[in-house]
C-alpha cells in the first residue's frame, strides 16, 4: 500500500520543444506516502476542502496517533499528515476509509477538486458551487477512465465571485447568471471556452478531463496537464460534449471575474473563518472548529466553519492558548498560471458586511485563543512557508522558523526553503527565498537574515516586483 516517490525527475524539454513525461507523476496520496526527512507523508485529497464532523475527529486521532499531531492544509484545501512510520500505510486506509475519505481507491489522488470556500455562506455567487463539488467528485469516482488523470490535474469551480479562477485549474467552471456557466480548458495558448446551462456543468467538466486524456494519448508525451500538450493536440472539447449530451457553444476566451480571498472572521448565518498558522493545525486546533455543520479547507490555508446545528453543544473554553505549528508539509505542486483572472465580467453585487452576533463573537474569540488567526491585521495573516528544515531534505533554511517573525502587511508573504517555491500563493504576492548563506532574497534582493523583518514590512507595503 506504501509506494515512494520515484527519485529522478523526468528530463526537462529543449526550449521550444513540448515537454516529455516518461513516468506517470509522483504526488503522494492517501494510499502512496512520500518519504521525508522527518518521516513518510499522506496527501489526503479533499473535493471542495470538505469536512464532516465525524472526519475532523478521524483525521485530528490520524495526526495524533500516527503522525506528528498535525495537519497541514495545502494550496489546494486538501490536507496533509507528516511525521508517518514507514509501516503505517494499512492502518492509516483503514481509518480514512472508515471516515468516508476514501470512495475510491483507485481515484484517491484525482479527486483536486477547488470550490468557492464560502459558496452558499454570504449571498455571493451565482451559483452553490460546494454542491458542484460533491456531484464532480462521486462522477470523477464512477468514471474508471478518470482514474488516469495526474495527481497535478485540477478542477476549479467558481460561484462567479472570482475568488478562486486564478488558482491554475485545469477545468474550471465559473458560474454565471441566468442559471448559465462557462467552461474553461486550459491548454496554454489553445484555451477553449464553452456556454452551457448550468445543470449540465458536472457531465461537462468530466467530459472535458476525459478529452484531454484522449488527447494526451494520442500526443504520446505522458502529458499530466492540458498546458502539456504540444501544438496540434488540443483536445476535442466539442465533441466531447457532444458525446456527453451536453449542449454547448464556444465563445471567445472572456476575461474572468477576480476578486480576494475571504477576509477572516464572521462571515454569514453564524459562519465564521479561520487562518492556520503557516498553514498547519494541531489536532486540538482542528477539533476547536467544531461544532459545526461542516468544515470547509480552503487554498489559502485557512478553514470556513460553517453554523452547527442546534442540537450540537457551544465549543468548550480553552485551558491554553495553543502555540502555533512550527513545520508544515510540502505543498501541493503548485500550478502554473491559468485562466488570467481579470475583472471586466461583473462578479455578483456584494451584500451588507455579516453582523457579528454574541454567540459568533464568543466563537471567534474562543479560536482566537487557541492559536487561530481570527483577523486579517492579526499577526500571521497571510503568512506561508514551506516545509523547510529539518522536514524537507532539499530546503537551505528553517524558513518556517523565520517566517513567524514576519511583519503585518497588505500583501500576502511566502518563504520557500529553496528554487521549487513549493506552495506559494497566487496573484500578488512577497517571496523570501533563501539562498543558503544565512540570507534570503526578498522580491529578488539579497538580504541578510538580520534585517529580513524591515525587508519583509517594505515588500509587504510597497510591492517591488
Amino acid at each position: 500500500m506504501l509506494a515512494a516517490m520515484p527519485p529522478t525527475p523526468p528530463p526537462a524539454a529543449e526550449p521550444g520543444e513540448p515537454r516529455i513525461r516518461d513516468r506517470g507523476d509522483a504526488c503522494p496520496g492517501a494510499l502512496r506516502l512520500h518519504s521525508a526527512d522527518d518521516g513518510r507523508l499522506a496527501r489526503l485529497r479533499l473535493p471542495a476542502g470538505r469536512l464532516t464532523s465525524r472526519q475532523v475527529e478521524i483525521l485530528a486521532r490520524a495526526a495524533e496517533t500516527l503522525g506528528d499531531g498535525r495537519i497541514s492544509i495545502t494550496s489546494r484545501g486538501n490536507a496533509e499528515l507528516r511525521g508517518l512510520a514507514d509501516d503505517c500505510g494499512a492502518a492509516l486506509a483503514e481509518l480514512l476509509a472508515d471516515a468516508g475519505l476514501l470512495p475510491s481507491p483507485t481515484h484517491e489522488r484525482v479527486r483536486n477538486i477547488v470550490a468557492s470556500p464560502t459558496a452558499g455562506l454570504d449571498g455571493l455567487g451565482h451559483a452553490d458551487v460546494q454542491l458542484w463539488a460533491r456531484e464532480l467528485d462521486t462522477a470523477l469516482c464512477a468514471a474508471p477512465r478518470a482514474a488516469s488523470l495526474s495527481g497535478r490535474f485540477l478542477f476549479v469551480l467558481d460561484d462567479g465571485r472570482g475568488d478562486v479562477t486564478g488558482l491554475g485549474g485545469d477545468v474550471t467552471l465559473v458560474a454565471a447568471e441566468d442559471e448559465y456557466v462557462t467552461l474553461w480548458l486550459d491548454g496554454g495558448p489553445e484555451r477553449q471556452v464553452f456556454r452551457l446551462a448550468a445543470d449540465d456543468a458536472v457531465r461537462a467538466a468530466l467530459a472535458a478531463a476525459l478529452a484531454f486524456l484522449d488527447a494526451a494519448d494520442a500526443a504520446g508525451n505522458g502529458a499530466w496537464r492540458p498546458r502539456e500538450l504540444p501544438a496540434g493536440h488540443s483536445p476535442d472539447l466539442a465533441a466531447a460534449l457532444a458525446r456527453a449530451g451536453v449542449a454547448a457553444e464556444p465563445v471567445p476566451v472572456p476575461p474572468l471575474p477576480s476578486s480576494p480571498p475571504p477576509a477572516p472572521g464572521a462571515l454569514r448565518d453564524g459562519a465564521v473563518y479561520v487562518l492556520a498558522p503557516l498553514g498547519r493545525l494541531t489536532a486540538a486546533q482542528l477539533r476547536a472548529l467544531l461544532p459545526a455543520g461542516e468544515i470547509r479547507l480552503t487554498p489559502w490555508r485557512g478553514a470556513v466553519a460553517t453554523a452547527a446545528p442546534t442540537d450540537q453543544a457551544a465549543p468548550p473554553e480553552p485551558t491554553a492558548r495553543t502555540e502555533p505549528a512550527t513545520r508544515t508539509g510540502p505543498a501541493e505542486p503548485t500550478p502554473q498560471a491559468g485562466p488570467t483572472a481579470q475583472t471586466a465580467q461583473a462578479a455578483p453585487t456584494e451584500p451588507a458586511a455579516p453582523h457579528t452576533d454574541a454567540t459568533t463573537a464568543d466563537r471567534l474569540r474562543v479560536l482566537d485563543a487557541c492559536g487561530l488567526i481570527t483577523r486579517s491585521d492579526a499577526p500571521g495573516a497571510g503568512v506561508t512557508a514551506c516545509t523547510g528544515r529539518p522536514g524537507c531534505a532539499k530546503s537551505l533554511a528553517d524558513v518556517r522558523a523565520d517566517a513567524l517573525a514576519a511583519p503585518a502587511g497588505p500583501l500576502p508573504v511566502h518563504f520557500s526553503g529553496c528554487a521549487r517555491r513549493c506552495g506559494h500563493p497566487y496573484g500578488d504576492w512577497v517571496e523570501v527565498l533563501a539562498t543558503g548563506d544565512d540570507g534570503y532574497l526578498v522580491d529578488g534582493r539579497a538580504t541578510p537574515r538580520t534585517s529580513l523583518t524591515e525587508a519583509v514590512a517594505t515588500a509587504r507595503t510597497y510591492p517591488t516586483r
